[in-house]
């Protein structure tokens, strides 16, 4: 039914008449928007694929925020805010980023290998339509389903991250701080509220301040303020616990400006752009390696180890003699283009942190190697399309 239907609109939109002789462009290797329309059709017919991609890439993020806006609505002193920065960091980098490759990789298994699993390739060649157009045209038409829905899903994360984000900063215990100061505001903050800062803010240095833990004449030692032992604690004036509080305060600045209640906008578009270039990587690999293999089950058992058994083993070690061959990988290249604040999506802490504990690797090399996944997995795709019997 597939065959005859594209055999038939790839006919009509081939021939074209000029000065009165007709022109068969069938052999051509660019496909015409018919044939996409009709691998999208296709693509969209397999009912349990499109379950399983609108479940990952909207339905577990939905249902993870509907279940905490409600628990924090009955809730709300057990149960925090359902949005906010760290909230949006773990399902970016914990979930949308590493199981949409997942399916988008098993969307193009499928579009590789729909044909000759339901034996229609040889009804597709005998339209003479150029087989490198028949396997172009699954591009796009794939990319005009995974794309929409990592943009819906990733759309909803934000709303939520932002309009249900924290009120309120709780940095090291001390939940009254202003959020978003410069060091300037910050050093004013602590000067206007010098026991709050000395007693309850990390400082590295010798602190011997008498600090009164729930009015009961108790001094911290443990945690924040550790006292050497034989200190004698002084009284201050409160000239000295004020300039102490300022020193305090500068030396946090740089962890304290690490805090956010709401991720930016120039985090959450880089971080959008950074999945979709995710999922239009795993499934431009996941078609081509389809293709090449002819079946789909053995190309998706592959992409899955690819993504969780063998990107975090040779991103997070080098291996020395192997080094080199470890920088082809594509998910290493991925995880070089992390956008500053979010963590690393196989382990190690949000921008600077995590980069700095994978293989290294220069800009330069990251964008070759991703480049050089997409466009060699479609060649190795499209020749074997072209190479194959009918």
């Amino acid at each position: 039914m597939t065959s005859a239907a594209e055999g038939a609109s790839s006919t009509s939109a081939a021939l074209a008449t000029r000065g009165g002789e007709v022109h068969d462009r069938r052999g051509s290797w660019f496909p015409t928007g018919a044939m996409i329309a009709t691998r999208i059709m296709e693509l969209r017919k397999r009912r349990g694929l499109m379950a399983a991609l609108v479940v990952v890439n909207i339905g577990i993020p939905t249902i993870f925020l509907l279940i905490r806006l409600i628990a924090h609505a009955v809730a709300p002193k057990s149960y925090g805010p359902a949005g906010g920065y760290d909230i949006f960091t773990a399902l970016v980098a914990g979930v949308m980023y590493v199981f949409g490759f997942i399916v988008a990789a098993t969307l193009g298994c499928t579009a590789g290998s729909v044909d000759l699993t339901e034996g229609m390739f040889r009804h597709l060649v005998i339209t003479g339509r150029s087989r490198l157009a028949l396997y172009f045209a699954r591009i796009p038409a794939g990319l005009a389903i995974i794309v929409p829905l990592v943009a819906a899903g990733f759309t909803i994360v934000c709303a939520v991250c932002v309009f249900a984000a924290p009120t309120k900063l709780d940095y090291q215990g001390v939940n009254n701080i202003p959020v978003g100061l410069s060091l300037t505001g910050f050093e004013s903050w602590a000067a206007n509220h010098p026991k709050e800062v000395v007693c309850g803010l990390p400082y590295r240095g010798p602190i011997n301040y008498p600090c009164d833990i729930n009015g009961k004449g108790q001094i911290r030692s443990s945690g924040v303020i550790v006292l050497p032992p034989g200190t004698t604690l002084q009284r201050v004036t409160p000239a000295t616990l004020k300039a102490d509080a300022v020193k305090i305060a500068k030396q946090d600045y740089a962890d304290y400006s690490s805090y956010f209640l709401t991720p930016s906008t120039s985090l959450m578009v880089k971080s959008g752009l950074w999945i979709e270039l995710e999922a239009i990587v795993g499934f431009i690999v996941g078609l081509g390696l389809a293709s090449l293999m002819g079946q789909r089950t053995v190309p998706v058992v592959l992409m899955i180890v690819l993504e969780i058994v063998l990107t975090p083993i040779f991103s997070m070690n080098v291996i020395a003699h192997l080094i080199n061959v470890q920088r082809g990988l594509v998910g290493l290249a991925m995880a070089h283009l992390d956008p500053g604040g979010l963590p690393h999506p196989f382990g190690g802490g949000g921008g600077g942190a995590g980069v700095a504990r994978l293989v290294p690797e220069s800009t330069t090399v990251t964008v070759c190697v991703i480049v050089a996944w997409l466009v060699g997995w479609t060649a190795l795709g499209a020749w074997r399309m072209a190479k194959r019997d009918a």
